[in-house]
């Protein structure tokens, strides 16, 4: 039974490393986001929007249980998911935990992209974007580096890249 659990900030490429990985190694992916958006029939900026963070979290979390369960699986984290309640500890004990870390700058470079589509970003000019990844990855790190492997995945910008970067994962990983 194989469960990897990929976590890291917005952006890191967890789902991007996370479906190409599932692929080659004949594994579910499963994004958590788009799992709690089919299984709550909203948006995630509408569950924010109805909910406020506060609800969206007990959701992420409840659903973050139910992943957890399925065998064979790489799941793919909020960007908040291991900051919140005892989430990073039940992940560590459900299945094998890995931090995408990536630089500053590259975080940048990929929100300022897809900040529509990011309910915490939706609004901030790339200024507001840097500051919030600076003090919001100052906050989270500490979860992440809880995590049972750390990997650098700051080279996920094209499909050449991200096949490289899922050779070294199975290699550093022994996958």
């Amino acid at each position: 039974m194989t469960r990897l659990i990929l976590i890291g900030f917005m952006g890191s490429g967890k789902t991007t490393l996370g479906r190409a990985l599932a692929k080659e190694l004949g594994l579910t992916f499963i994004d958590l986001d788009n799992y709690i958006e089919l299984r709550r029939c909203k948006s995630i900026n509408r569950i924010f929007e109805e909910s406020g963070e506060d609800g969206f979290r007990t959701i992420e979390r409840n659903l973050l249980h139910e992943v957890c369960e399925f065998e064979n699986v790489v799941i793919s984290a909020g960007g908040g998911t291991p900051c919140f309640f005892d989430n990073i500890d039940y992940m560590n004990t459900q299945g094998t935990t890995i931090y995408l870390q990536v630089s500053n700058e590259r975080l940048l470079e990929r929100l300022r992209i897809a900040k529509s589509r990011r309910p915490l970003l939706k609004d901030k000019n790339d200024e507001e974007i840097k500051a919030f990844i600076e003090e919001q990855l100052a906050r989270r790190e500490k979860y992440y580096l809880q995590a049972d492997y750390t990997f650098a995945s700051d080279r996920l910008e094209d499909k050449e890249q991200i096949a490289e970067s899922v050779a070294r994962f199975r290699v550093e990983f022994d996958l």
